[in-house]
């Protein structure tokens, strides 16, 4: 407006690890008025003649969840384009977080290229099993089931020796995550599929995941997307058409289902709490002081800070995932490992 000159800006569209370019590239007069734009998240070509132009609306498609789930299709495409894998594949639980990342996988992908892997362990219900199953009928995606009911046994007997007089903890949860992981990256090896994680952003912050178990594989494609979004997001994507994510996946209360009758509130606060505190302290920089004053218990905010700075040292080992947020963890988070700060 101050030069009296039109302009074009023009942005970049796909996926370079954990960046997401949108497109929309818009063309302004000379008055500053929007005369053209780009399709979003999609190539584009724009022919703007500016002798003959005429002011165009507001995109009308930026609500959160449509961009979010346009965002993580694509950096997933182009990050398995990019990088040469034609397949992918990744651990059906019956949970939220792998079918999303499931109907993520195939909307980017195509259904003959993901493959859902079920690992059933003794602690994994029937429900668990018959919704995953569901799902990939739904996604029309193959399946193969790889028991470790007999891994575990034999992980067992080699580690009594060591392990004897001691209880049972944490140890032998994670050695199931762990015989999870090895598996999955064994049919990546052979096949070579990328293997896609499907931790989330609250377990990430807390350091409610395993190291080498549910941590393994190449691309973490909801790394940013906190729990209740997911379940949001889930919401939504259902909404658009067929129902692919089984309901029962949407409303039963999440577990690793790595003990009998395991919930994850047994070790996190309810995750509307936690996603509110993390999004206040990762996202708009509040201290522990302001939290507090907004309306959260000073023990859940306590608890979750202390958890989000001991974990760094997991998230330094976790593969690249797509950044949705304002802050997350990796190029935007930068916080020691030996730090002993606690304040």
């Amino acid at each position: 407006r101050r030069h009296g000159i039109p302009v074009a800006y023009v942005n970049q569209v796909g996926g370079n690890d954990d960046l997401v370019f949108d497109g929309r590239s818009p063309i302004f007069d000379a008055t500053g008025a929007c005369v053209s734009r780009g399709r979003s998240f999609q190539p584009d070509v724009i022919v703007c003649d500016l002798r003959h132009t005429a002011p165009i609306a507001a995109p009308t498609d930026l609500d959160a969840e449509s961009e979010i789930w346009r965002a993580l299709v694509l950096g997933t495409r182009d990050y398995a384009r990019k990088c040469g894998f034609e397949r992918a594949l990744l651990g059906l639980s019956g949970g939220i977080d792998s079918a999303f990342t499931a109907a993520i996988a195939v909307e980017a992908l195509g259904p003959e290229r993901v493959l859902g892997v079920l690992m059933p362990s003794p602690y994994s219900s029937r429900g668990s099993i018959a919704d995953s199953l569901e799902l990939a009928a739904n996604l029309g995606i193959d399946t193969v089931t790889l028991p470790i009911a007999e891994a575990m046994q034999v992980m067992e007997r080699t580690l009594d020796p060591a392990f004897a007089g001691l209880p049972t903890d944490v140890t032998e949860e994670n050695i199931q995550a762990r015989i999870r992981g090895n598996l999955l990256m064994a049919l990546s090896n052979k096949f070579g599929s990328i293997v896609l994680t499907t931790g989330n952003k609250s377990e990430m912050a807390t350091g409610y995941c395993t190291l080498y178990g549910d941590m393994a594989g190449g691309f973490a494609v909801i790394k940013d997307v906190a729990k209740t979004p997911v379940y949001r997001l889930a919401a939504w994507r259902n909404a658009q058409g067929a129902e692919v994510i089984p309901q029962r996946i949407i409303t039963r209360s999440p577990s690793a289902e790595l003990r009998p009758d395991q919930t994850d509130q047994d070790s996190l606060p309810a995750y509307e709490v936690l996603d509110g505190i993390l999004q206040r302290y990762m996202e708009d920089d509040q201290s522990m002081a302001e939290i507090i004053a907004a309306g959260f218990a000073q023990a859940d905010v306590e608890r979750v800070t202390r958890l989000i700075k001991i974990n760094e040292y997991k998230r330094r080992q976790s593969p690249v995932g797509i950044r949705i947020t304002h802050r997350a963890f990796g190029r935007d988070w930068r916080y020691p490992i030996t730090s002993k700060f606690r304040a």
